[in-house]
């Protein structure tokens, strides 16, 4: 759909969502078409970040919206590739569908598939209904998306837990009352040195009932190509084994019975499918270069081995219905919703079964046993928000509002390794096996169930009084009650034998904000905010005993409860918008009580999660779009965050505990990145009056950063992996540099645009920059260690019309 056709296909009535596209042009990298607008003004943006219409310039507070455009113009896939131009946006990668995101450096480090209990620290939202599961941020398509809108700093009073450093929110298309429409993407992409890839997409639209209702249907199927290599047992290799898919449709109905009624009915069901991960190893149990019983290995980039095939699932289901109800002086919205997710991580864990062999001294053919690492995760979630919001054209608006949530989550893990109970029988005794099973399945050393409830209430409010026509105040507030109930059974040698253990939490409490926003004309204007955040607590789950050596088990024996995490948040914004410039920019500081940061509890395959007194987090963010000829568009977006423990946390031994000491840096975030782009436009005569070509490039940096806050320790890069196994004495050491390095990457693209289809040629990854990601140790590094990389250069042809 062509921007300017997408701008007629919102209902005038759903006033909560359904915001005109008039586009931006904010950013112009990547994959392009032409820029929004061919006239020489940079157009505005109407978001609903405050839960009611306004234009992005009129937010008062730091907001990133990417439109349609934009997203067709970058070619973003995925909500990693979109963060390339968000100032203070941050995407883990942990691997398919595991992205953890960070806003202005508010980070605790590495969650990873088994602390389900750990909750994420920026909300995640598809329209209204919220869709955050910590880890498993949902990895949506973005094809005919409206925009995508990136909240920065905390949103505790309208969007509640989980949005203690921001939040982001998909904003689709809403089905379009007054006409028909119909769009097409196709790509064709290839990767070097690794497979083929492309998608097909569509979308149609299909007005009804003289105007009263349309139906849009949105359908897509995306075929992901390998790029890592797998060395296999004997010497064999298998090529580009991360490949995957992903497919989903997206059904919408709108029908309004009378003027001031619109009902929104909507189904959502999206599938991931991977057949590995994009981890490139450096050293593992079974391939290493310290071996002199089985072949040495040094690992090239991109490789790593397998005794098992690995796989990634993620179905993904959502049901909502908006209503909304107009009335003289205020509107009734209502958002009921029903989501269902199921997640299968599976990973070849045999060097983690392996490693604890060798320390139970079982021979080599036990060491050898493929093992199967299955965690899933199950949700079952029922969320309604119920709100009062004014329409009326006094000096103040007000919304308030209600919001009640239930939440299931069922968290598994199995640990299938057939023939193991053999060899522990005849090592550690008959009936051992048996007797440690606690009623799971046979041949599978670690199992454990997790089911979780979580139940919130909340009620928010917020209002604006437009002091004069240039200052409005704003305040609201937000009261929560949650309560979540886990219960753990355990069973098999290497897990702790629990049985139905339940473990309560509970907290409550009131998060304000208060905004002043000053407009100096109509071009220019300063804000000031004072927020707080909120993000729930927890209960660790308990250690894998078997595994842990006598010192990790003395330090990381203790850790149980973790509180309620909150942040203060300051910031001093500014905003200027004129014919061909647009500048954004704040200064922030945010004081962090209670950080819960999440350490990997050595070699015990077991994470932990504890609190760290305080911590802040204090940068400044600038995003500048600028057409400084006609044709010729340029976009920047840059931040510098200090993000650093302001509290030093000691073991029992008076050691500091993982690297969390007074003035160390958070993980996962870097204090820089920047990106820059430009788009030029021209006219093509030879094919007509009406087709433009197009030629763009952007470049994207992203400073160091750490996985985890103990690897910046000095020797914490050094790994002794204390295994006598295929001729290694166990003394050997892996030394790494754990500070992830600065990478860049470059984009290029560029193609025609007929006006009714664009055919569009692009260049990613121009470089062919290999950037380590994130750090992999399994079990403390001792089984195996690598990271998780990007996807090298890769070429490709986009088509895509709009009817």
């Amino acid at each position: 759909m062509s921007a300017e056709s997408s701008s007629e296909s919102a209902s005038s009535s759903d006033s909560s969502e359904s915001a005109s596209q008039t586009n931006e042009g904010q950013t112009s990298s990547g994959r392009s078409g032409r820029p929004a607008d061919d006239s020489s003004d940079l157009e505005t943006i109407v978001v609903t970040a405050t839960k009611r219409e306004q234009s992005l310039q009129d937010v008062p507070f730091s907001i990133n919206a990417q439109s349609q455009a934009d997203i067709e113009r970058t070619g973003a896939d995925s909500i990693e590739e979109l963060s390339r131009n968000v100032a203070g946006l941050t995407i883990q990668n942990l691997g398919p569908g595991q992205s953890q995101v960070a806003i202005r450096g508010v980070s605790a480090g590495q969650i990873v598939r088994d602390q389900p209990g750990v909750k994420e620290q920026v909300g995640v939202y598809l329209d209204e209904s919220v869709i955050s599961l910590s880890l498993f941020t949902p990895d949506l398509d973005l094809f005919d998306l409206n925009r995508v809108e990136t909240l920065r700093g905390p949103q505790g009073t309208l969007f509640g837990s989980g949005s203690i450093g921001g939040t982001i929110r998909y904003i689709t298309n809403q089905p379009n009352l007054a006409q028909h429409e119909a769009a097409f993407e196709a790509e064709f992409n290839s990767i070097d040195e690794g497979g083929q890839g492309g998608h097909l997409k569509g979308m149609v639209n299909v007005p009804f009932g003289n105007g009263n209702g349309a139906f849009r249907l949105v359908g897509y199927h995306t075929e992901y190509g390998g790029y890592i290599d797998a060395l296999r047992e004997g010497g064999r290799v298998d090529n580009d084994v991360n490949s995957g898919s992903r497919s989903g449709i997206r059904a919408a109905l709108t029908y309004e019975p009378t003027d001031n009624i619109s009902l929104t009915p909507r189904l959502i069901y999206q599938e991931i499918e991977t057949d590995g991960f994009n981890r490139q190893e450096v050293f593992n149990l079974y391939a290493n270069p310290y071996t002199t019983e089985r072949p040495a290995v040094t690992f090239d980039e991109r490789e790593q081995f397998l005794l098992l095939d690995e796989e990634f699932g993620d179905e993904f289901m959502l049901a909502d219905l908006t209503a909304t109800v107009g009335f003289d002086g205020f509107d009734l919205t209502s958002v009921t919703s029903i989501t269902e997710r199921d997640i299968l991580v599976s990973r070849d864990a045999s060097a983690l079964s392996g490693s604890v062999s060798v320390d139970l001294g079982y021979p080599d053919e036990a060491v050898m046993l493929p093992s199967n690492l299955r965690d899933t995760t199950d949700v079952e979630q029922f969320t309604q928000e119920v709100r009062l919001s004014s329409n009326g054209e006094g000096v103040f608006d007000w919304l308030v509002g209600a919001f009640y949530s239930d939440t299931e989550r069922v968290y598994a893990q199995r640990l299938p390794t057939p023939g193991y109970d053999a060899f522990t029988d005849a090592v550690l005794g008959a009936g051992t096996s048996a007797a440690v099973a606690n009623g799971f399945p046979a041949d599978s050393p670690f199992n454990s169930d997790l089911p979780y409830d979580i139940e919130q209430l909340a009620i928010f409010g917020e209002a604006s009084w437009y002091v004069t026509d240039r200052l409005t105040l704003t305040a609201g507030g937000r009261y929560y009650d949650f309560e979540e109930v886990r219960t753990i059974t355990t069973g098999g040698l290497f897990a702790a034998g629990d049985t139905a253990v339940v473990d309560e939490t509970s907290s409550d409490g009131f998060t304000p904000r208060v905004i002043a926003d000053y407009k100096f004309n109509d071009f220019m204007s300063v804000n000031a905010q004072v927020s707080q955040g909120f993000r729930l607590g927890g209960v660790n789950d308990p250690l894998n005993v078997t595994l842990c050596t006598p010192e990790d088990l003395e330090i990381f024996g203790d850790f149980q409860d973790y509180d309620d995490e909150t942040l203060w948040n300051y910031e001093l914004g500014f905003k200027a918008q004129t014919r061909n410039v647009t500048f954004n920019a704040a200064v922030f500081h945010a004081d962090i009580d209670d950080l819960q940061v999440t350490l990997d509890a050595g070699s015990c395959s077991s994470r932990i999660s504890f609190n760290v007194p305080s911590a802040h987090s204090t940068g400044v963010e600038a995003e500048l779009n600028w057409e400084p000829i006609d044709r010729l568009f340029l976009s920047f977006a840059g931040s510098v965050v200090e993000a650093e423990f302001d509290s030093t946390v000691f073991d029992a031994d008076g050691n500091v505990l993982g690297g969390v000491q007074d003035g160390n840096r958070l993980p996962t975030v870097p204090e820089e990145q920047a990106s820059l782009s430009g788009s030029y436009t021209f006219p093509v005569g030879w094919a007509g009056s009406a087709a433009e070509g197009f030629v763009t490039a952007a470049w994207q940096y992203i400073g160091s950063r750490y996985t985890q806050p103990g690897d910046q320790v000095p020797g914490a890069g050094d790994f002794a992996h204390g295994l006598p196994f295929a001729g290694m004495t166990g003394a050997e050491v892996t030394s790494l540099d754990l500070e992830l390095p600065a990478y860049d990457i470059a984009y290029l693209s560029g193609g025609i645009d007929f006006g009714d289809y664009t055919v569009t040629l692009f260049v990613d990854n121009v470089f062919d920059e290999n950037a380590l990601l994130s750090f992999d140790r399994e079990r403390g590094g001792r089984a195996r260690l690598g990271f998780r990389t990007n996807q090298p250069r890769t070429y490709g042809i986009n088509f895509r019309a709009r009817f």
